[in-house]
């Protein structure tokens, strides 16, 4: 099972989504995630946030639902998203899975990014969710699940990272270390359903591009 986490970046389609909000342990909105919610007519179970970002028609939702607010001031030290994806973290074991973390401002997209090598997230499985991508961070190992012709690229976060192996792509890497700045593990391809990478130090972050989960 999986915890959704909406948060108020770009999300032009949202039809998608409808099968994941059926299988959810909890559905959370960060602030202003909540209008995609909206939009799927479905009322989240958690809104966290300085709710600075609803209109007057998804307040009015939210509230006549009763949805669960949890408010915070608008000065404060943490983004909406932080604060959503650490209650989640201490309330649910679930797999969290983040939408709508992309897109708009370029400043809160990588902040986003960087929210996965949060200290309090260590040990939860975070992923963010597109229509096309997948992206996690790898600590240690991950089997990437997939069709042959898929996309995949290795970034390293916050330092150099070894690489022990990968297995099932194109270019396949071996003992190997990836470094900020070079645009080396971009673009990879997987030539089987399933690649494994294999990490001995340092963090990568992991995107998985298809377009079979279009639909």
């Amino acid at each position: 099972m999986t915890v959704l986490l909406f948060a108020n970046g770009d999300l032009p389609q949202v039809g998608w989504l409808r099968p994941y909000l059926t299988n959810a342990t909890a559905v959370i909105a960060a602030n202003g995630g909540t209008g995609h919610l909206y939009r799927l007519d479905h009322v989240p179970d958690i809104v966290i946030g300085d709710m600075d970002s609803l209109e007057e028609a998804v307040r009015d939702w939210i509230e006549a639902a009763n949805a669960q607010l949890i408010p915070y001031p608008t000065a404060k030290d943490e983004t909406d998203l932080e604060l959503a994806l650490l209650y989640a973290a201490e309330h649910f074991t679930d797999e969290i899975l983040v939408i709508g973390a992309f897109g708009g401002r370029l400043d809160q997209t990588l902040a986003n990014v960087l929210l996965l090598l949060h200290p309090r997230l260590k040990g939860h499985s975070v992923v963010f969710v597109t229509l096309s991508e997948r992206v996690w961070l790898v600590g240690r190992e991950t089997a990437v699940r997939g069709k042959s012709g898929d996309t995949v690229s290795l970034i390293p976060l916050g330092g150099a990272v070894e690489i022990d192996s990968t297995n099932g792509l194109q270019w396949n890497l071996r003992q190997e270390t990836l470094t900020c700045g070079p645009a080396r593990g971009v673009s990879n391809v997987m030539v089987n359903d399933e690649a494994t990478i294999n990490v001995t130090s340092g963090y990568l972050l992991c995107i998985h591009t298809s377009q079979n989960w279009k639909r």
